[in-house]
């Protein structure tokens, strides 16, 4: 499975945000996308999926233009987490979930037992086995962007794309979302995910894409894309790269921004 943009350019009506993007993202690989507040990741993610169309360029999913594409086609291959879902009606979890498989279902039919099933174990691999009869519209955000992130497995796309998804966890549940991404990429299944953390990109992805003032500044290993010069221009911030015991026995990168004492 491969799901490539080339020369992509993106945006709104009248607003160009992106452009000049070729990037490509496979099965089985983690790639974290870093950039600052308008710089058009989530305008990126809505087009290489087909909810906006591209300004310039293409999208390809194994080759085929995704232009071409039916979108229960595209939707049996590539799932979305979007940024963030307050939801309106009084679902359960476990019906939010269910959502996820309607790519593999006929007009007008039933989820079936092997649908049901997939939902249940997605929502048992996302801890949420307690909330599953619970009404979405009255879980925590965290909980919300959880169920989101089950849906999205139900879905069983190949690769799936997340719009930030850790931004409204707590601490712990942004180290086990971290851990599900790589789960997920052990069992053959891309993760193309955002976030504002160059912490999580060095904790969980195999390559990193920096975007800056909507074009594509690097995509490359941790190691060689997030770095101070980096994101000194990205950010605007003085940052330092430091190696730490990771705890268990090995050693990580970390990100140690200058802070100035306000005392």
């Amino acid at each position: 499975m491969r799901l490539e943009a080339r020369d992509l350019a993106f945006g709104y009506p009248g607003h160009p945000v992106g452009r000049g993007v070729t990037l490509a993202f496979a099965a089985g690989e983690v790639v974290c996308l870093l950039g600052p507040n308008g710089g058009g990741k989530t305008t990126f993610f809505k087009t290489v999926l087909g909810l906006l169309p591209a300004q310039g360029g293409a999208v390809y999913v194994d080759g085929a233009d995704l232009a071409t594409l039916p979108r229960a086609a595209v939707a049996r291959r590539l799932s979305y987490v979007p940024q963030a879902h307050a939801g309106y009606f009084p679902f359960t979890v476990r019906d939010v979930v269910l959502m996820g498989r309607t790519a593999h279902l006929g007009v007008f039919a039933a989820p079936s037992r092997h649908d049901r099933a997939v939902a249940d174990e997605a929502i048992a691999r996302m801890g949420l086995d307690a909330l599953a009869q619970s009404e979405y519209t009255r879980i925590s955000g965290g909980e919300r962007q959880l169920a989101l992130i089950a849906r999205a497995l139900a879905q069983e796309g190949r690769i799936v794309v997340m719009d930030e998804p850790t931004a409204s966890l707590d601490f712990g549940n942004q180290v086990r979302v971290l851990e599900q991404v790589r789960a997920l990429a052990a069992g053959g299944i891309g993760v193309v995910m955002s976030t504002h953390d160059p912490d999580q990109a060095f904790l969980c992805a195999d390559r990193v894409a920096l975007f800056h003032r909507g074009t594509l500044l690097c995509a490359d290993a941790p190691e060689r894309a997030v770095t101070a010069d980096h994101l000194r221009l990205v950010y605007g911030v003085e940052v330092r790269i430091e190696t730490v015991a990771d705890g268990a026995g090995g050693v990580r990168r970390v990100c140690v921004p200058r802070v100035a004492d306000a005392r």
